[in-house]
């Protein structure tokens, strides 16, 4: 048969051949296609057999094998000393760089391939030149270990009768030219060779050998024997590559035109660029860099320190190349300095009746927070340069902290920006980073001054209560400067590196808990107390404001939707039951959303909604007066507790069993409130005989105090008393008054303490339907500062100390 160019016979080798050794392998391949074809009756039945690791053998062709210096080369000379014939077999098992161990390890049809030129290399391996002959197949191994020998017989190719097998050759010639006009080191005189091919066979196996990737598709072409099977299996992994390379020419292609096309426009914009500057008409980059802030400086007004800073910068500027990584770093603090609003402040348009009718037509109630506001407002009108205190409006949520803020922004006239301070736990959100590293900014307190365009806005901090804590720092410790008066008129932002004034920017703070505000924070605050809302303030919330926006949002009209009064009542009771309003709101989105629901379907409803029609739309409600929790058992008691979420009636449970007088607590209990239970039992300890507890045994009974939702964090001494009453109530086998609740620290000689929050544990106290509530005597000044709504239907009770308490609501 006809064979292609020598110097492309060498793509089954199992190691690249350096090109300085493939000038001798390409001369011996000359040599080799001189000398006539092998006598195939002259072929061993007994062989060596050579394995190969990378690569598989094919008749016919020409092949160099590389051998490594010992247990290959052995393999070779030997065959070389047996007649120049040796078994060219892949072995897929054999491990790399080692030897074959087992007959397994190798496939079962190979080539017979007589060895015709041995060149030796610098390195001390081997490349043979071989050319294939014939396929054998492994009748069985003689000898595996050190030199292989194989028993082989020679199997003949099979062609089948039909038209087929002649069609899949002419595909299979078609194919094989267009995937070597992919690849051009093929040459042309691939092309010349294949279509002298014959016969069909043999185009199959010169096909597979160079055009084929992988080597285990070539193995299974190897060992098919059925010829129409393996032009089948060839023209299959042929159109596979043919697809492949036309994908990779086309992305080649659409690469290489994308590239073309920017290296055009470059070069095109950078020849305008250079005539522009030769006519005068476009500067450098960094002269017109430099002129842009000589620019703005020359224009805004700065202070001098800063005015001076600039300057050095500029003229830094002006030595650094502008392909330097430093470059951009100086632009970028350039532009930040300059664009900063140093001096320029907008105007407060101060109008305190204006002020009051934007509070009123936001807010609901709140009136406390209002007057305060406009205390500070009317101070700022009457002395403008009064830095005034710094605001915190400390509430559950929902109940308008951060639309005070707002409403404040609007009245005044000036910008307002926002911060949520909640889960922030680097300080460099405060103080920004220093320009030694990439991608440097300043805080956000600078980035917000940049965004409103004035240094006097009033910004919000939300959530302060809510700042982190960890090893990257301590937000709280870097909002003291902030914060402070006597400090924040030369805040150091560390990537300015410049003081900045922010004694102009009015700051209002809000928080949901003001305990979990750091003390040092807390002390430099002026602290505006919101209370949670009471029923008929929400029924009105919802009246004015929750349901016409609600409405207009969902794209209703008043005639589509309406809500009566008692309806609103019921949803308050029933469906939700929190000091703010944000709940409700979501309750009458809901009735909003199912009414929109209605008349998209073209059905026609009743505008009103009536307060039996609430579970149709909501469901069941939600919360109904618990007889437990009103009406308590011997062994329980009723306490208020004070949350972020507003006040909250606390059941207090109390069981006894054999013991050695010990006292158990189990519900998140803080160590304040553990040590509560045991003054408790202390006290009752030690005054058994004056409430009839003479004939129990203290130290033969164990007391386990638990209090409900154990998921939730408690501590506080204002339980001292409720728990004092639950554990007299159990030993003593009486129930407690119903509907009554109670909150006081007590000492061991049964004193009730003055304890805190007594506004919103009131307002707690009503919204779950107690009716009666005892407080500590010193905190009756509290309760008069309550407005009368709050307080009716109530009946407040004093007390001085704990007698007094279980006289009145155990009658002992």
């Amino acid at each position: 048969m006809s064979n292609n160019n020598p110097s492309d016979d060498f793509d089954d080798i199992d190691v690249v051949i350096p090109d300085s050794e493939r000038s001798a392998v390409e001369g011996a391949a000359r040599e080799l296609l001189a000398l006539p074809a092998v006598k195939e009756d002259s072929l061993p039945n007994l062989t060596v057999v050579f394995p190969l690791r990378k690569s598989v053998p094919f008749p016919s062709l020409i092949m160099p094998v590389h051998a490594q210096h010992g247990y290959e080369t052995d393999i070779m000379e030997k065959a070389m000393a047996q007649g120049k014939k040796v078994a060219l077999l892949y072995a897929p098992g054999m491990p790399k760089g080692g030897v074959i161990s087992k007959s397994s390890q190798f496939a079962r049809i190979g080539v017979i391939a007589e060895i015709h030129k041995r060149i030796r290399l610098p390195d001390g391996n081997t490349n043979y030149l071989c050319r294939g002959i014939r396929r054998f197949k492994v009748e069985r191994f003689v000898r595996v270990k050190s030199v292989p020998v194989a028993k082989v017989s020679y199997p003949e190719d099979i062609y089948p009768a039909g038209d087929e097998t002649g069609a899949l050759a002419r595909n299979v010639m078609s194919l094989s030219q267009q995937v070597a006009e992919h690849q051009p080191n093929l040459g042309d005189d691939f092309n010349v060779a294949a279509l002298n091919i014959d016969p069909a066979g043999h185009l199959a196996d010169f096909s597979a050998a160079y055009l084929v990737n992988g080597v285990k598709e070539k193995q299974k072409i190897l060992e098919q024997l059925d010829v129409r099977e393996r032009l089948r299996l060839v023209s299959e992994c042929l159109t596979r590559e043919l697809v492949s390379l036309e994908l990779g020419d086309s992305i080649q292609k659409e690469i290489r035109d994308k590239i073309e096309e920017q290296q055009k426009e470059y070069f095109l914009r950078e020849q305008i660029s250079i005539i522009r500057r030769e006519l005068g008409e476009e500067k450098a980059p960094e002269e017109a860099d430099r002129e842009m802030f000589l620019s703005r400086l020359n224009e805004n007004e700065y202070p001098k320190e800063v005015a001076e800073k600039i300057l050095d910068e500029i003229s830094r500027l002006s030595t650094i190349p502008t392909a330097s990584p430093e470059y951009s770093v100086v632009r970028n603090y350039l532009d930040w300095l300059t664009e900063l609003p140093w001096c320029k402040s907008s105007t407060d348009r101060i109008n305190l009746k204006n002020a009051e009718t934007v509070l009123e037509r936001d807010h609901y109630g709140l009136e406390e927070a209002k007057e305060r506001i406009l205390e500070f407002l009317g101070v700022r009108k009457m002395r403008p340069q009064h830095g005034g205190a710094i605001l915190c409006l400390v509430g559950p949520p929902g109940v308008g902290k951060t639309s005070l803020a707002m409403s404040i922004a609007e009245s005044m006239g000036r910008k307002l920006e926002r911060m949520s301070l909640g889960g922030i736990r680097d300080e460099a959100e405060i103080k920004g980073h220093r320009r030694t590293y990439i991608g440097a900014m300043p805080g956000r307190l600078i980035q917000m001054i940049k965004r409103a365009g004035t240094n006097n806005p009033v910004i919000v901090l939300d959530e302060v209560d809510k700042l982190g804590k960890d090893f990257r720092g301590d937000p709280s410790s870097a909002l003291l400067e902030v914060l402070d008066p006597a400090q924040n008129h030369g805040f150091s932002d560390l990537f300015l590196d410049v003081p900045f004034d922010l004694s102009n920017v009015m700051f209002v703070a809000t928080a949901n808990n003001l305990y979990e505000i750091p003390a040092p924070l807390r002390d430099r605050m002026e602290i505006i107390q919101l209370s949670g809302y009471l029923r008929s303030e929400k029924v009105k919330i919802a009246q004015r404001y929750l349901l016409p926006k609600q409405i207009e949002e969902h794209g209703l009209n008043a005639s589509q939707l309406k809500l009566p009064v008692t309806t609103l009542r019921a949803l308050v009771d029933g469906y939700t039951r929190e000091a703010g309003v944000r709940g409700l709101e979501k309750k009458v989105a809901s009735l909003c959303r199912k009414r929109t629901l209605e008349l998209a379907k073209r059905r026609r409803p009743k505008p009103v909604i009536a307060k039996d029609q609430l579970e149709k739309y909501l469901g069941p409600a939600k919360f109904l007066d618990d007889r437990i929790r009103l009406q308590p058992p011997v062994g329980v008691a009723l306490g208020l507790a004070y949350t972020s979420f507003g006040g909250d009636v606390l059941e207090i449970e109390c069981v006894s069993y054999p013991g050695k007088g010990a006292v158990k607590t189990t519900g998140s209990l803080g160590k304040v409130m553990a040590e509560s239970c045991n003054i408790a039992h202390s006290y009752l300890h030690a005054n058994a005989e004056s409430f009839g507890l003479i004939e129990t045994d203290f130290s033969k009974i164990d007391l386990h105090m638990h209090f409900p939702a154990g998921a939730t964090p408690k501590d506080g001494p204002s339980a001292g008393i409720a728990i004092a009453t639950s554990m007299l109530s159990l030993l003593r086998g009486k129930k407690m008054k119903s509907r009554t609740a109670m909150t006081g620290e007590i000492s061991l000689t049964g004193e009730v303490m003055p304890i805190g929050g007594v506004r919103e544990k009131v307002l707690g106290a009503k919204i779950m339907g107690i009716k009666t509530i005892l407080l500590p005597i010193m905190n009756k000044s509290d309760v008069e500062q309550l407005k009368p709504e709050w307080k009716s239907g109530l009946t407040i009770e004093y007390v001085d100390h704990f007698a007094e308490v279980a006289q009145y609501v155990l009658k002992i």
